[in-house]
């Protein structure tokens, strides 16, 4: 069952996988194919080969670099491929992809298992890459989702831990170079408001108002309760989970 108001009635499964030390491993001879197949303009290729060849990785002509705006350009225009196989070739009905982080939900397991070896078989034919074997399994959708730094459950979603411990340690280390003067409160504001823009995708009520309590905490005299409220932008209406 996929529906109902009981999440121990949810039978379904999902293949959860991402695609093995994919940044370093991407083909630029395939990644010019692809793009060559719609830019016709030589200046333009050229660029982009140069862009490419300007990465020194432990193999020639393979892999980019982290962080570049082109990287996470050229990144989704590869799998783009395995989008379009995903889509017209097995005809999976519930598929997202964020970058090489991917997921398939079916009702059955016999179909994702079926879908895991083709997508495996595909990435090496097409792509000359291959899914990465500890990440890449079939769950009980009841278990929750580990995707985009939030663990997803049926009808909630909650931050993970790790993410947490890392929002904390940040925090921390922003508060001893705000201590010892070494930054101003507006760059502590700009990255607590990045991080609170993320985590109200995820069901944090008592976690932000837990939050906003510490920011007072840390940093007394240069934030407002006002001003704190409009970060977080708590609402009662949110489900209070976390």
């Amino acid at each position: 069952m996929w529906g109902g108001g009981d999440h121990k009635l949810i039978t379904g499964y999902v293949l959860k996988a991402d695609v093995k030390h994919y940044f370093e491993t991407v083909d630029h001879k395939i990644l010019l194919d692809i793009i060559k197949r719609k830019v016709k303009c030589y200046k333009t290729i050229w660029l982009i080969s140069n862009i490419l060849n300007n990465y020194k990785s432990e193999i020639k002509r393979k892999g980019m670099p982290l962080g570049n705006l082109t990287s996470q350009f050229f990144a989704n225009t590869y799998l783009n491929e395995l989008d379009q196989f995903v889509k017209h070739n097995l005809k999976a009905r519930y598929y997202i992809r964020y970058v090489d982080d991917f997921a398939i939900l079916h009702k059955y397991k016999r179909p994702l298992e079926k879908y895991k070896k083709k997508i495996n078989d595909f990435l090496k034919d097409e792509l000359l890459l291959e899914l990465h074997p500890g990440k890449s399994k079939i769950i009980r959708l009841k278990q929750g989702i580990n995707f985009l730094g939030q663990r997803i459950f049926y009808y909630h979603k909650l931050i993970r831990k790790t993410n947490l411990r890392k929002m904390q340690r940040k925090l921390d280390s922003y508060k001893r170079e705000y201590d010892m003067t070494l930054i101003d409160y507006d760059k502590i504001f700009e990255f607590l408001q990045g991080w609170c823009a993320y985590a109200k995708h995820a069901n944090t009520y008592k976690l932000r108002n837990n939050l906003s309590k510490k920011i007072e905490l840390y940093f007394p005299r240069a934030v407002s309760t006002i001003e704190i409220n409009r970060l977080l932008k708590n609402s009662k209406k949110e489900k209070k989970i976390n």
